[in-house]
């Protein structure tokens, strides 16, 4: 194990560690202003399909935000995972469509549209567990976004497909909800890991130029 390996394993464990300690009544309030502030954000609430994933445990909460953005006809894509780790997609449909699955995971019921549907996103909400000050987003190890990231970025430049006719942004827009403490001076990172554009947190929305398109 590489220094740098050992240093995000180490940051991964104590920022779990924190989360562990937040309260049910915590997590439920901060998912409500989390979703206040996420869509105030162009990219979100003005893509004609938005890839998202459903919180658990005492990640930063997401379902209020899908539910939003599913209320304004946003189509909302949700991973699942394959037996690979990589992700498949399906449409979001409320939440009475969403099953339990492996990992204690929340996926929708609905058709599966493979693994390249997530091509057709204007933004991207990852999940993470930090962000440092250059955008630079530590994700839980697994591998699987590393793999939707590079899909995305073999894509190519593409125009965002958007719902409002304000001028897009030039890169795909990646989004991570987090808690305040979760934004860091530094992410250890590694050849493979991609930096965010914007971090949305309790206390509002801070975004990266430094981040690279995809």
């Amino acid at each position: 194990m590489t220094d740098r390996v050992a240093r995000k394993a180490a940051l991964r464990s104590e920022l779990l560690r924190r989360r562990r300690l937040l309260s049910v009544e915590d997590a439920e309030g901060a998912a409500t202003v989390l979703a206040a502030h996420a869509l105030e954000l162009p990219e979100l609430g003005g893509a004609d399909t938005v890839a998202a994933y459903v919180s658990i445990g005492r990640e930063p909460g997401t379902r209020v935000l899908l539910d939003a953005l599913h209320a304004r006809g946003v189509r909302v894509l949700l991973p699942v995972l394959l037996p690979d780790n990589d992700l498949d997609w399906a449409a979001y449909e409320g939440q009475e469509g969403l099953v339990r699955a492996a990992r204690g995971l929340l996926e929708p019921s609905g058709p599966r549209q493979g693994v390249d549907a997530v091509r057709d996103a204007g933004a991207v909400l990852l999940p993470g567990l930090a962000v440092d000050r250059h955008g630079m987003r530590l994700g839980r190890g697994g591998g699987s976004y590393d793999r939707v990231l590079a899909r995305l970025e073999s894509a190519g430049p593409r125009p965002p497909r958007a719902r409002v006719s304000a001028a897009p942004p030039v890169a795909l827009p990646l989004v991570v909800l987090l808690y305040e403490n979760e934004v860091v001076d530094e992410v250890p990172a590694e050849p493979h890991d991609h930096p965010v554009h914007a971090v949305v947190t309790p206390g509002g929305v801070r975004r990266f130029s430094t981040a690279r398109p995809v």
